[in-house]
C-alpha cells in the first residue's frame, strides 16, 4: 500500500491523516527530510504560514520539499499550504516555494473571527474557511476545480492540488481523492 506523508511541523496535520486513513491510505507524519523518501504523495496542511516557513527553515526542509514537488508525486496543499505553494503572496508578502502558478492574498477571506463554513458553487464540496487566502490570479496552466461566490477556491496544476479552505475540518474527502485517489 502506498504511503502518503503529512507535513507535521505545525497546523492541522492530524485531521488530514485521519481523513486519508478513512480513504484507505497509510500515512506518516513528516518532520524530517528522510521521511519524504519513498512517499507516494504529500499533504502540505493549513496552519500559520509564517510560522511554517520558520519551522521549514529550522528543520532544513526547504530543498527536500522542493525536490519532492519536482519529482512529480502528488501534493495536496490547503490554506497555509496554498500560500507556501503559490508563485506570488501578498497581504503581506512573504517567501513561498512558487510551485503553483497562482497569486494569493493572505487572510483575504477574513480574520479568525470571520471564519465560516460553506459549500462550493457546484454544491458538491463542504469547506471551512479560517483566515483563508484568496486566489487573486490563476496562471494559464492551472485548472480551477472549485469556486465559491464565483471565485476560485481550489485549483490543480499537474500533480499539485491546492485549496484556500480546510477540507479536512469539514470531513470532506473530494480533494484528497483528487490528489491521491482511493475511497
Amino acid at each position: 500500500m502506498a504511503t502518503i506523508g503529512v507535513l507535521a511541523l505545525q497546523g492541522g496535520f492530524a485531521a488530514h491523516a485521519k481523513l486519508l486513513e478513512g480513504l484507505g491510505h497509510e500515512t506518516v507524519e513528516v518532520r524530517y527530510a528522510a521521511q519524504l523518501e519513498g512517499l507516494a504523495g504529500l499533504v502540505f496542511p493549513g496552519g500559520e504560514s509564517s510560522a511554517m516557513l520558520k519551522l521549514i527553515g529550522f528543520s532544513k526542509l526547504w530543498a527536500p520539499l522542493n525536490a519532492f514537488a519536482a519529482s512529480g508525486r502528488p501534493l495536496l496543499a490547503t490554506c497555509a499550504g496554498l500560500i507556501l505553494s503559490a508563485k506570488g503572496v501578498t497581504g503581506p508578502s512573504q517567501d513561498s516555494f512558487g510551485w503553483l502558478d497562482v497569486d494569493v492574498a493572505r487572510n483575504a477571506w477574513g480574520r479568525q473571527v470571520h471564519s465560516f463554513e460553506a459549500t462550493d458553487d457546484a454544491g458538491a464540496m463542504r469547506m471551512v474557511f479560517i483566515r483563508a487566502p484568496r486566489i487573486a490570479r490563476v496562471g494559464e496552466g492551472v485548472e480551477v476545480i472549485a469556486t465559491y461566490q464565483g471565485e476560485p477556491v481550489a485549483v490543480r496544476q499537474g500533480p499539485l492540488v491546492a485549496a484556500s479552505f480546510h477540507p479536512e475540518l469539514a470531513g470532506e474527502p473530494a480533494l484528497h481523492r483528487a490528489a491521491f485517489g482511493r475511497g
